[in-house]
């Protein structure tokens, strides 16, 4: 499922159509996650953040609140592992075998009784719960993982004033700079150059808009005109790690080419981990949107009618991450979320 000072998602009200907060905003644009020891502030994230030049100009002038030497760079401080232990997130099977094996199949039975496998949200928005197979969330997570501790890996964005937040980011095949708005081929703070996709995560997106457009023609046929999602071929990829505190404030996705915005090509987001809350609507109100669970392994799609739509993450929940994946990969409590957009 793009990218500062603004009410709490609480409180957060209908605003003009744009990517940039209401005139009304007061706090920071990165809606992310809460600063830690820090008064409350958070980022907006993988799915774009809130213009911040835009914002300024629209708070008379105020400036950014990111360093302009460093938006929020950790520079010297020791590479962020998502994995609890050392290492590559290496498979460590703490439990039996025949044990995980009954977990899966629980969760298999549950998952074919109760949920859809296709879920039809909106013109344009397809759920597709559970996407994401076993072995696919692993490999996954060991390739972010191991990205993640390297050149262009993972940092935490902050404020002038050095408050850090607790949610991490890294960028994959273009960078994407929430000083600007902008996607450039190097970090600027640290000149790092974003590692290349993995070819799995292009695979998994095809076979997920794939999927999703035999869903909407057989749902065409009940139905009048055929509904289908423009092909992508990604070239970015924005990967956070939010801790259980992390939130993203109602924005939209608008910091892409002129040519792939009117084509309304879709954005394509994986889940892992715990649970998160997601919120979208017509409009940034919080009392207006639309809300769904996306649980692991869940591949989330809006493009077509729905590219511009506002979106957002309202909470993480806690100890809701499968515990398979925590006793296979050692991810942290929280959830990674991988979101992918052709330029």
């Amino acid at each position: 499922m793009n990218h500062v000072r603004e009410k709490s998602l609480e409180h957060q009200k209908a605003g003009p159509s744009s990517s940039s907060p209401s005139v009304s905003s007061n706090k920071s644009p990165l809606q992310m996650a809460a600063p830690v020891a820090q008064p409350q502030k958070s980022l907006d994230s993988p799915l774009h953040i809130p213009r911040p030049v835009q914002l300024s100009e629209s708070l008379n002038s105020r400036s950014s609140p990111f360093s302009s030497v460093s938006a929020g760079s950790d520079s010297g401080a020791a590479p962020f592992d998502i994995c609890i232990k050392d290492g590559n997130c290496s498979i460590k099977l703490n439990r039996s075998l025949l044990e995980l094996n009954r977990e899966k199949r629980r969760e298999r039975e549950q998952f074919s009784k109760e949920v859809a496998p296709l879920q039809y949200l909106r013109p344009g928005m397809v759920l597709l719960k559970k996407f994401l197979k076993h072995d696919d969330q692993v490999a996954i997570i060991k390739s972010c993982q191991t990205l993640g501790v390297g050149p262009g890996g993972f940092y935490t964005p902050g404020y002038r004033d050095g408050a850090k937040l607790s949610l991490r980011m890294m960028c994959l095949g273009k960078n994407w700079d929430p000083n600007s708005s902008s996607y450039g081929d190097t970090r600027p703070f640290d000149g790092a150059q974003p590692p290349s996709i993995p070819e799995l995560f292009r695979k998994i997106v095809k076979d997920a808009i794939q999927a999703s457009n035999e869903f909407l023609k057989q749902k065409a046929r009940t139905a009048s005109g055929v509904e289908e999602l423009p092909p992508l071929s990604p070239d970015i990829c924005i990967v956070n790690f939010y801790t259980t505190g992390g939130k993203l404030g109602l924005h939209q996705d608008k910091d892409e080419t002129k040519a792939s915005l009117l084509k309304q090509l879709p954005v394509v987001s994986f889940s892992l981990g715990d649970t998160a809350e997601f919120l979208y609507g017509d409009v940034r109100d919080v009392d207006k949107a639309s809300k769904v669970d996306l649980e692991s392994g869940d591949v989330l799609i809006f493009g077509g009618k729905s590219r511009d739509i506002f979106h957002g993450v309202s909470t993480i929940k806690p100890k809701t991450a499968p515990n398979w994946l925590a006793d296979e990969t050692k991810l942290r409590p929280g959830r990674l979320n991988l979101t992918f957009r052709q330029y």
